[in-house]
């Protein structure tokens, strides 16, 4: 078996180093760490749905640079800082994953940073050859 790590050096707010992996594949299975609506290190602005789109966004692109893509999501885990924001978020989310719903969790949590929701995923695509 063989481990990849993609952006095992990264910068989070304030330009400090993480010390995670963006993401994690071995034996087709592909672990995304939790992403939050961050740019250039520091967490955009414009609230639930704004926050929503950006932080599935930067899943996404992790999955596109491992070579998944949203069919290959097998589970979703969510937080959310505020429960009242449940149904805007499903609401961005469906528009992403409506085509391939995963299985998910949701939670309301505290956050490490100052923002209001978290995605993580799971991916399988079979290893060619």
């Amino acid at each position: 078996m063989t481990i990849k790590r993609y952006g095992d050096v990264q910068a989070g707010a304030g330009g400090k180093p993480l010390p995670f992996a963006r993401a994690v594949e071995a034996d087709g299975w592909l672990h995304v760490s939790g992403q939050v609506a961050m740019e250039k290190g520091e967490i955009i602005g414009g609230g639930i749905v704004a926050e929503s789109h950006k932080a599935i966004q930067n899943l996404i692109a992790i999955l596109h640079e491992a070579g998944y893509g949203v069919e290959h999501v097998v589970r979703c885990g969510v937080w959310l800082d505020d429960p009242r924001d449940f149904w805007s978020f499903n609401a961005v989310y469906q528009s992403y994953f409506g085509a391939h719903p995963p299985a998910r969790a949701c939670v309301q949590s505290a956050m490490m940073v100052d923002c209001k929701v978290e995605i993580d995923c799971i991916a399988f695509k079979p290893k060619e050859g």
